[in-house]
């Protein structure tokens, strides 16, 4: 299983943090580039445990589904989605959130198994890692961007 392991420093409270990790609607913005849709399930607001949303994204030029579920839920601590259907063989997500000096350092342990056997690992290689860990990237950017602006009408207004 391929792993992913991402650390961001945020200059805002883990509480906040927590949320905007977890808000279907930032998500939404932090993915533009994928056009990502949430067509069903939780798909505004901030998503929590034993919920689920499917997501319909283009990832590496094909349209895609898959359905995430919150397997565990600590606020403002932790949570982990998985992944309960689409073209993963097994994919889970990990958020932890600490709090440090002035702010918060939040991590992502993201693992993934690719389908397609010897050919899915080695598109893990190749590519697969590299492209998802840059989608990550992307996306806890515009987390901390918000974080850090205070703007957290997005958190505050699709509750």
């Amino acid at each position: 299983m391929a792993k992913i392991v991402l650390k961001t420093y945020i200059k805002a409270d883990r509480k906040v943090v927590f949320d905007l990790s977890r808000s279907i609607d930032l998500h939404k913005i932090s993915t533009a580039s994928t056009n990502e849709k949430a067509i069903a399930g939780k798909t505004k607001g901030l998503i929590g445990l034993g919920e689920q949303v499917t997501w319909r994204a283009k990832h590496l030029g094909f349209y895609q589904t898959l359905t995430s579920k919150i397997t565990q839920y600590d606020f403002p601590i932790r949570f982990t989605d998985e992944m309960a259907e689409g073209i993963f063989k097994k994919l889970k997500h990990q958020h932890i959130f600490k709090e440090k000096e002035e702010g918060t350092l939040m991590t992502d342990v993201f693992e993934f198994e690719s389908p397609w056997g010897i050919l899915g690992r080695m598109a893990n290689t190749l590519f697969l890692k590299r492209y998802l860990q840059s989608f990550l990237v992307e996306r806890n950017q515009v987390i901390k961007t918000y974080a850090e602006s205070g703007d957290l009408k997005i958190i505050r207004t699709t509750n």
